[in-house]
């Protein structure tokens, strides 16, 4: 569990608000910036106007005081209730400050509950809203100045929870009571308890369910409550639940639970007469919201709240819950709730979002702060194409390395709806690692910037501002995919899997001592690249080798078509006679391998082992920036690595330049922020589309040359300054992509660190 911190919690709440309240209520106006303008206002703690003062019109204080009455909203994961605790103090902030005597406001708790009335269940009618309406009335004339008033029918109608523990909406549930308490004032003159009114029962509006799992229900019977039998008992049903929320007498309270649980068992039998799954009818039978213990393993807004046609918002911190800590069980039923878009190395956050989004009313708005992962992950492709297809987002909030939760998370906030727009609200914190947390609304305001949704991209998101998409368009438009312009040469291949380093990779020491016993080991050991080897313009080895025996699908060796491995090995020791001792002892976990060749001793089959002998562009695979070389030693290379056949010192010059490390930034799928700090991933298939520059030959080998001068000087000394060399390298490929002196200025103003 992870404690959101206050001034996040705020600012994820008025965003949400303020959004969900222009939707509700329009300006007299027409102006729908001023109107967010104004709508914020209410909600800011900073403005000391005890009112509206002159923002708001008489005609617009009831018209917003009305929308806030009607707005829904639910914390799917509620933890100990911070965020419809920021809710409630907001929104009673609000109507503070629009309707300070509470008029609009008992207005409207005298219209919903006349309505309310109206719709249940007949034989209650009369005697329902006659205590409803005398329990407002009293409630307004003790506390007519009050927040009480605000507060209680804020929690009553508008606020509600949901978590898998109930020890969870326990606290929850204690959080608003403490609410409220403060809120009461004593009276020593009054008859009943000193005037203080008993606490409200919240069993119906913190619930303890899986909120991922719906009921499982086919067809069209589905959740669909419009058969005549099943109208008038969801309707009673719902009546029961909200005399409950005001029942003050331990009598009062039992007949209402008994009556719940005579209405549950009608409505099981009903459904299943229209044709709704037993197991699912059985489920909604048997859910008790008294039961204070219990989770039920599903949610349905509908059943459990009464909320038929979804949420104005939808905001909270899921958890966070790495898919190898899911349990199979668990995975399985995620898998057959949402299809296509499970993974089963997905955290369990990602799915919140899809859940989340099915639970919002048209027009509502979902708010998460989550791990940034799925922005790059590849577990998040289908959550971002959700977000981008399904939903579509309003802000994205990156916070990155502040110490918002812990040294592992790096969290960012989401603001979505279903609307479809072009253009979103998008920052990335940097520079900030260990500041406990940042002011969202300060630095958006300062950093923020519009982003297009198409410039997120399926494969990764990368929160870039306009002039960094636009360079990169430039970048892509000027060139061909790199995995064309490598076909020739075979492509861009990945290094050896041994399957078992500590049988094959060894230190000079042994290496020397085998080739002593027999020169002919020298033919099978090779000079060995791991990733980390790899530095920018030069090797740095470390002092490993690689006995490389490729398989004999790959090479004819005197063993390989011996009739059997007895026989083989026996050809093997006889022709390699040092190397072949020195396997022996792993022979055990060489076969128990997946990645092998035709015998224990051999490489897997890999078409392309010659490839290592030839020279060739060697690269890492994982970085804070590209590690590119030119080999032409005959260095065989780790996975870690991944290897450009040819020799091509124009394209090292090109990899190794500032305006692609720029590119890869935007480009290349990512651990974490690449421009803060953040490892990317150089991948065949992003590399692959990678855009090389089309040049004269002349221009070629000029920036050829000077790739040779740079890696020369720096395989001598490490420590060589080849700034005046790189600088050259990197005002040429500026020029070959068509960059201009801003565009330049823009992509070394740029932060790598």
């Amino acid at each position: 569990s992870y404690y959101t911190p206050r001034r996040v919690v705020d600012y994820m709440v008025d965003e949400s608000l303020a959004a969900a309240l222009a939707k509700r209520a329009a300006s007299a106006e027409g102006d729908a910036e001023f109107w967010r303008e104004r709508l914020r206002y209410l909600l800011d703690y900073a403005d000391s106007a005890a009112d509206g003062g002159g923002l708001f019109t008489p005609e617009e204080r009831r018209t917003v005081v009305r929308a806030i009455a009607e707005l829904r909203i639910l914390d799917p994961a509620v933890g100990s209730g911070a965020f419809p605790m920021g809710v409630l103090h907001k929104l009673t902030l609000a109507l503070r400050r629009l309707d300070p005597d509470n008029r609009h406001w008992e207005e409207y708790q005298r219209d919903r509950a006349l309505g309310q009335a109206g719709a249940a269940f007949k034989v209650d009618d009369e005697a329902a809203r006659n205590r409803e309406l005398q329990e407002i009335s009293r409630t307004f004339q003790t506390y007519r100045d009050s927040d009480f008033g605000r507060k209680l029918y804020l929690i009553q109608n508008g606020i509600f929870g949901v978590d898998l523990q109930p020890v969870a909406c326990q606290i929850a549930k204690l959080r608003f009571f403490i609410s409220l308490v403060v809120e009461q004032r004593a009276n020593a003159a009054a008859a009943d308890n000193y005037g203080i009114r008993p606490l409200p029962n919240l069993e119906t509006r913190f619930v303890a369910a899986d909120t991922l799992l719906g009921l499982q229900a086919d067809g069209d019977a589905g959740l669909a409550l419009a058969k005549g039998v099943i109208d008038p008992l969801e309707s009673h049903l719902r009546h029961v639940r909200e005399g409950y929320f005001n029942a003050r007498t331990r009598q009062q309270k039992l007949r209402l639970r008994a009556k719940d649980d005579e209405l549950r068992a009608a409505l099981a039998g009903a459904l299943k007469d229209v044709g709704f799954p037993h197991d699912a009818a059985a489920a909604v039978a048997d859910w008790d919201p008294y039961h204070q213990n219990a989770s039920a393993a599903w949610f349905d807004p509908e059943w459990m709240f009464g909320v038929a046609d979804g949420f104005d918002v939808v905001i909270g911190n899921p958890p966070y819950v790495r898919g190898e800590k899911i349990s199979s069980k668990d995975k399985d039923r995620l898998r057959a709730a949402y299809g296509d878009f499970f993974r089963g190395t997905a955290d369990l956050y990602t799915y919140f979002f899809h859940r989340g989004v099915e639970l919002l009313r048209p027009g509502g708005l979902l708010c998460f702060i989550v791990s940034n992962k799925f922005m790059r992950a590849n577990y998040g492709e289908p959550l971002r194409t959700f977000l981008t297809r399904d939903a579509s987002p309003r802000l994205l909030l990156d916070l990155g390395r502040t110490g918002t939760f812990d040294a592992t998370v790096r969290p960012c906030i989401v603001l979505a709806d279903r609307d479809k727009r072009d253009l979103f609200r998008a920052a990335t914190v940097r520079g900030a690692a260990g500041a406990t947390t940042v002011d969202p609304a300060g630095y958006l305001d300062s950093n923020g910037f519009a982003m297009r949704v198409k410039d997120l991209a399926d494969a990764g998101w990368s929160l870039a501002q306009p002039e960094w998409q636009r360079i990169r368009a430039k970048i892509e438009s000027a060139g061909q995919p790199m995995g064309d312009y490598v076909k020739v040469n075979g492509g861009i291949k990945y290094g050896i899997k041994t399957g078992l380093n500590d049988a094959f990779v060894i230190d000079s020491a042994t290496r020397d001592r085998l080739i002593t016993a027999d020169e002919k080991s020298a033919d099978l050991i090779r000079p060995w690249l791991r990733g980390k080897d790899v530095r920018r313009w030069r090797a740095s080895p470390g002092r490993k080798y690689a006995i490389t025996i490729p398989s004999g699908v790959n090479t004819a060796w005197p063993w390989s078509s011996a009739p059997n491995e007895a026989s083989a090995f026996a050809l093997f020791k006889e022709t390699y006679p040092a190397i072949s001792a020195h396997l022996t002892p792993f022979a055990k976990r060489l076969r128990s391998r997946q990645d092998q060749g035709q015998y224990f001793w051999e490489l897997r089959p890999c078409a392309y082992y010659r490839a290592f002998d030839g020279p060739k562009i060697i690269y890492s695979d994982i970085g804070q920036e590209m590690r590119a070389i030119l080999d032409r030693a005959g260095y065989v290379t780790a996975n870690s690595c991944y290897i450009v056949p040819g020799d091509d010192a124009y394209l090292l010059g090109l990899l190794n330049s500032r305006l692609l490390d720029f590119y890869f930034r935007l480009a290349i799928p990512c651990l974490d922020d690449p421009f803060d700090g953040g490892d990317m991933e150089f991948r065949a298939v992003p590399m692959e589309r990678t855009p090389i520059a089309l040049a004269t030959n002349h221009i070629k080998q000029r920036l050829a040359a000077l790739a040779e001068q740079i890696q020369a000087a720096k395989q001598a000394d490490p420590a060589a300054n080849v700034s005046a060399l790189q600088r050259r390298i990197d005002q040429a490929v500026y020029s070959l992509y068509g960059l201009t002196p801003q565009d330049v200025t823009t992509v070394e103003s740029a932060p790598r660190r």
